[in-house]
C-alpha cells in the first residue's frame, strides 16, 4: 500500500495533504524519516508516525451512534444536517457511511462505517437480521394488533414480514422487532391500525443493543465482541 493511500484510509489526511507532510519531515517509517508519499508499506508489518506519534491501522471501523432527531442519515444533503457531521473529522475522511437509514425524526441506534461488505450483507433481505424499535402512539391499538403484525400487515408495497408487537399496559406505548425496512414502515403498519406514531426509537439492531451511556449525537467504537456479533447476524431470526 502507498504512503499516502495509507494515511488517507486512516483518515488523517488527504492524499494532497500526506504530500505536505512528507515535505516537511512530519512522516517517518520504521523510525526512517520519508521524504514521498508514494512509498509502498506494509500496514501490517511496518510502523508509521507523525511526529513521533504511531498510527494506528485498521482495515475498517464500526461505530455506534445514538442519532438525534433532525438529522439525515446520509453523507450529504444540500438542506439538512448528516448523522456523519457527528463524527470526528479523522472518520470523515475514511468516507464512513450509515448502515441503513432511520427516518428524520427517528432517534436511536445507528450503525456507521467503511465495511461496505458487512453493510450489504446486514440490510440483505435474505439475512432477515432483527431491529429492535421503542415507540410511543396516539392513541392505544386495538385488540388483536399483536396477531396482525405476527401474520403480516399488508401495505401498498407489500405484506410486511412477521413482526413482534409487545405492548403496555395502556396499549399507547411498546417495542416492536422488524427484520425487513420498508420505507416509513413502522409508522405505515401503526396507521393500519388507526394510530400514529408520535416517537421512534431504534434500541437494537443486529443483536446489538444502544448504549445507554451514550447521549443524543454521541457516538464511540463498536466494541470486538459487538463486530463479531454484527458479522454472525443469523440468517434467520429465531425469535419471531
Amino acid at each position: 500500500m502507498r504512503l499516502d493511500k495509507f494515511l488517507s484510509s486512516s483518515g488523517i489526511c488527504s492524499r494532497k495533504e500526506a504530500i505536505k507532510l512528507t515535505l516537511k519531515g512530519a512522516l517517518t517509517v520504521n523510525g526512517k524519516t520519508v521524504k514521498r508519499s508514494d512509498v509502498a508499506i506494509s500496514p501490517e508489518c511496518d510502523t508509521v508516525c507523525l511526529n513521533g506519534e504511531p498510527i494506528r491501522y485498521e482495515e475498517f471501523v464500526y461505530i455506534m451512534l445514538n442519532k438525534p432527531e433532525g438529522y439525515i442519515s446520509a453523507t450529504e444533503d444540500g438542506n439538512l444536517p448528516v448523522v456523519t457531521s457527528l463524527l470526528s473529522e479523522a472518520l470523515q475522511r475514511r468516507g464512513v457511511f450509515p448502515c441503513g437509514r432511520l427516518d428524520k425524526d427517528t432517534v436511536g441506534l445507528m450503525i456507521l462505517t467503511d465495511d461496505g461488505a458487512l453493510s450489504h450483507a446486514l440490510l440483505s433481505p435474505k439475512r432477515h437480521v432483527a431491529k429492535i424499535y421503542g415507540f410511543t402512539l396516539s392513541s392505544p391499538l386495538p385488540k388483536g394488533a399483536e396477531k396482525r403484525f405476527a401474520q403480516g400487515v399488508p401495505l401498498k408495497d407489500g405484506i410486511c414480514k412477521s413482526a413482534r408487537l409487545c405492548l403496555s399496559e395502556d396499549r399507547l406505548s411498546g417495542e416492536i422487532v422488524l427484520t425487513e425496512g420498508k420505507y416509513h414502515q413502522i409508522k405505515r403498519m401503526m396507521q393500519t391500525e388507526g394510530s400514529e406514531v408520535v416517537f421512534l426509537e431504534r434500541r437494537a439492531f443486529g443483536g446489538i443493543p444502544l448504549d445507554t451511556a451514550l447521549g443524543r449525537g454521541e457516538w464511540r467504537p463498536l466494541t470486538q465482541e459487538e463486530v463479531t456479533i454484527l458479522k454472525n447476524a443469523p440468517a434467520k431470526n429465531k425469535d419471531l
